[in-house]
């Protein structure tokens, strides 16, 4: 199939098409790192990733971009509460990032561009949107003129008529026009702040996402992602500060995750309603919570609870177990006295397992629906249990089929990032004499010689492992104590 993207600009899915052939840049808000992340967060940022993955599975180059706004009033304030520099402040939670980001099995950025870093560039983007027109500067603050730009209110539908002063629109006396934004914010008294044409100051949030995304990925940017609720105003001004700029079109797909819902409401710093990513991981591991992150579509609204952790816990489990299980057949020895794979319908499973691949794949190419796709990889574990349940031998007698489960699964994990670890196994190793020893005892069984294979389970044993038969074959598990 061909991948589609649904575009949040456009509004509808289109096929997708990259900037520069074989190469995708990718963009991602990051946090304003003010205090540690939240739930909310963790689930931009792990769609971000499960995307990342799977177009560079597909066979682009994939650059991804995720940056930390490390300077804003928020950080100032509590710098100031705490007695600390901003700078430490932005340390403290750009590390609690870096902590969990890990937990959850996201892979790292190609750059994490930070504000502070790019002042000069930020500068010299103001600089050209005055040049243009389209900036004016005010008592030492630069706005964007937003009533002088056709085009905007393209990206949320909004239109300027009807906005109205105040509602997420910044307000200032020395303002031409209320629906104006800031770009550059001349300094406080005791604030951090940076020489500038129009004297010292700071950036403006939007601004910085505009320059550091141009700068990594090019003035037209493949995929720019972020939460619902950055598309106005953060996203709506970084078009038009950016397409008033250049000229032309900023960013080719816009892709917006939903929300975490919590009782009916957003969460949000702002309202209380939200849970650190801290919290959840005492709870659950940061591979349940990237399940249940991945397991509704990126950009539904979930509904956000513990109980609905711990279905996902189950769930993973559910799969977890069968890796597991798969990895104890592959290291067997393969089950005697079992029908053919062909005559137990071990054919028919390999055909389940081509179409569960192919719809995997069909659910991804819509639209990364992750949700979807993990639906078919329950199907896949069903049947699999329903095989173990009805004829426990037929899998164990055909290492061959295995293999090509075990290897689909590995796959789902490429692309969905579902264990940290790699795939989970049973975790035991046989030294290769044992592994010699139980063959031999299985040759022996084989042949009826059961005085033989009574004095090598001895063997295995006295080596420290355990030997259990059973109609899959036999399953060696370590003595305790060794």
């Amino acid at each position: 199939m061909t991948l589609k993207v649904y575009d949040t600009l456009r509004r509808k899915k289109e096929e997708f098409k990259p900037v520069r052939e074989g190469k995708v840049g990718i963009y991602f808000c990051g946090m304003t790192v003010q205090d540690k992340p939240h739930m909310g967060h963790m689930l931009a940022f792990v769609a971000g990733d499960m995307i990342k993955r799977y177009l560079r599975y597909s066979g682009y180059d994939v650059t991804y971009i995720q940056n930390f706004t490390d300077v804003d009033d928020k950080i100032i304030a509590k710098a100031n509460e705490e007695g600390l520099e901003y700078q430490d402040i932005a340390e403290r939670y750009i590390g609690e990032y870096f902590k969990y980001e890990k937990e959850l099995n996201i892979l790292p950025a190609d750059k994490y561009p930070r504000a502070t870093e790019h002042i000069g560039d930020i500068i010299g983007m103001v600089q050209k949107l005055i040049d243009k027109g389209a900036a004016y500067e005010s008592e030492g603050d630069v706005y964007f003129r937003v009533r002088q730009c056709s085009f905007y209110g393209k990206l949320s539908g909004r239109k300027i008529d009807e906005l109205k002063s105040g509602a997420r629109i910044e307000t200032g006396d020395s303002k031409e026009d209320d629906l104006d934004f800031t770009l550059w914010k001349a300094a406080k008294e005791g604030e951090p702040a940076w020489e500038s044409p129009w004297g010292r100051g700071r950036p403006g949030w939007h601004i910085e996402c505009s320059v550091m995304s141009m700068k990594y990925l090019g003035e037209t940017v493949d995929m720019h992602g972020g939460g619902q609720d950055l598309v106005f105003p953060h996203h709506e001004n970084e078009i038009a500060q950016s397409e008033s700029a250049t000229g032309h079109n900023y960013v080719n797909y816009w892709l917006h995750n939903g929300l975490l819902n919590l009782q009916g409401e957003k969460m949000s710093k702002s309202t209380g309603h939200f849970f650190s990513i801290e919290d959840i991981c005492q709870e659950f591991s940061g591979e349940v919570v990237r399940f249940y992150l991945l397991s509704t579509h990126f950009r539904s609204r979930t509904e956000f609870g513990r109980d609905r952790l711990k279905e996902a816990e189950a769930g993973f489990e559910r799969i977890k177990n069968v890796c597991i299980y798969l990895d104890e057949l592959s290291s067997s020895a393969p089950a005697e006295g079992v029908e053919s794979p062909a005559a137990n319908g071990g054919e028919r499973l390999l055909g389940f397992v081509d179409d569960v691949e192919k719809d995997f794949f069909a659910a991804m190419d819509d639209d990364f629906n992750s949700g979807e796709a993990i639906g078919h990889i329950f199907r896949l574990v069903k049947e699999i249990n329903r095989i173990k349940a009805e004829n426990p031998g037929l899998l164990g007698h055909d290492p061959e089929a295995v293999k090509r489960v075990l290897s689909l699964f590995g796959l789902f994990d490429t692309i969905l990032g579902l264990f940290r670890d790699g795939l989970p196994s049973s975790g035991l190793e046989l030294p290769d004499e044992v592994g010699l020893l139980v063959a031999k005892r299985e040759e022996a069984r084989k042949e009826g010689d059961w005085g033989s294979a009574d004095r090598l389970r001895d063997e295995i044993l006295g080596m420290g492992f355990m030997v259990e038969d059973g109609p899959a074959g036999p399953k060696i598990k370590p003595l305790k104590g060794h």
